[in-house]
């Protein structure tokens, strides 16, 4: 999406994204983070992510040309794809989703149960490393992945680069199953993952109007 900014009388295009799959998960990392800070902060960062626009350029813009970037940004994030992309491309190298979660072993388990005891909005790189790994077989929609082995340090860097769109079904896909073995299983990952499902279908319903009066 071109963005046409008007400076010392000259007009100039710059480049926005045109949809939420665009964005990586490396961005949302900073956007999130962007959202502690004040609102011009998080406006500035949200919109120098999102665009070529440099941040001395956007300091300068009119705050109503701001509130119209910011408004379409939102609705390119609420317009996001919610399907799981079970398999994924990252440097030439295919990855998949857990084939069988009732299979997730109690390393892999424990391993997720630390990051987001460390902190969910910063652990989603390791967080999807322990989920997607390299396939190496399959048929058709079949397939096998790596054997998790614990050494993800390497693969989470390269999870930066997988869509926050596909991040965020991933999680979902995931929470809803931890929800589901609660019932066997209780831990500090169950009781969390419930509140975060909470959360995050409230911001989902919100952004999409349901509920409202």
């Amino acid at each position: 999406m071109k963005v046409k900014i008007k400076k010392k009388g000259k007009k100039k295009n710059y480049n926005l994204i045109t949809s939420w799959a665009d964005v990586t998960l490396d961005k949302w990392i900073k956007l999130i983070e962007a959202q502690t800070g004040t609102k011009t902060k998080e406006a500035r960062e949200t919109i120098a992510a999102m665009s070529d626009i440099p941040k001395s350029l956007i300091d300068e813009m009119a705050l109503k040309d701001v509130a119209i970037l910011m408004s379409k940004l939102s609705e390119l994030q609420a317009e996001k794809n919610t399907e799981l992309k079970k398999i994924i491309e990252i440097e030439g190298q295919q990855y998949a989703f857990h084939p069988n979660l009732d299979e997730l072993s109690l390393g892999e388990y424990a391993d997720i149960e630390t990051f987001i005891k460390a902190g969910l909005e910063k652990k989603m790189p390791e967080i999807m490393a322990v989920l997607f790994r390299p396939i190496t077989e399959k048929e058709k929609d079949v397939y096998a992945i790596a054997a998790y082995d614990g050494k993800i340090a390497i693969r989470a860097e390269k999870m930066k680069q997988m869509s926050a769109e596909q991040v965020q079904s991933a999680l979902v896909f995931f929470w809803r199953f931890v929800i589901n073995l609660s019932q066997i299983l209780p831990s500090f990952l169950v009781e969390r993952t419930q509140e975060i499902a909470k959360d995050w279908e409230m911001k989902t319903s919100q952004k999409n109007g349901d509920g409202s009066e």
